[in-house]
């Protein structure tokens, strides 16, 4: 199983439940995809793009489940990156986590079961 891993606020969750499906933060919908992380990405990734933001959750999906609407394409430092090109469905979420901020105001994720 691959794991791969989308930070949000938990307003973002609550309202994806509701729906069912997750369609993407803003800047998700302004580049066409859900940007995720895998595990050795997301801390920095929390670090570049969270930081000071409180009340956000990280949500751990099996990539595989996801089919050929996911694709890895390069980006930062020319790592490859998962990108998901469609909705996320609600029950592919496996856990849901919580990214309280560090001392120096970043998001600080505990991926390990």
């Amino acid at each position: 199983m691959t794991l791969i891993y989308k930070i949000l606020p938990r307003s973002e969750w609550d309202i994806a439940r509701a729906a069912g499906r997750f369609q993407g933060s803003a800047v998700d919908l302004a580049d066409g995809y859900i940007h995720f992380s895998t595990a050795a990405q997301a801390q920095e990734t929390a670090a570049r793009h969270f930081a000071g933001k409180v009340g956000l959750l990280v949500l751990e999906v099996d990539g595989d489940a996801l089919g050929a609407a996911l694709r890895w394409e390069p980006s930062r430092g020319g790592d490859l990156f998962p990108h998901l090109y469609g909705d996320l469905q609600v029950d592919a979420v496996l856990r849901v986590l919580p990214a309280p901020l560090d001392a120096d105001g970043a998001p600080r994720l505990r991926l390990t079961p």
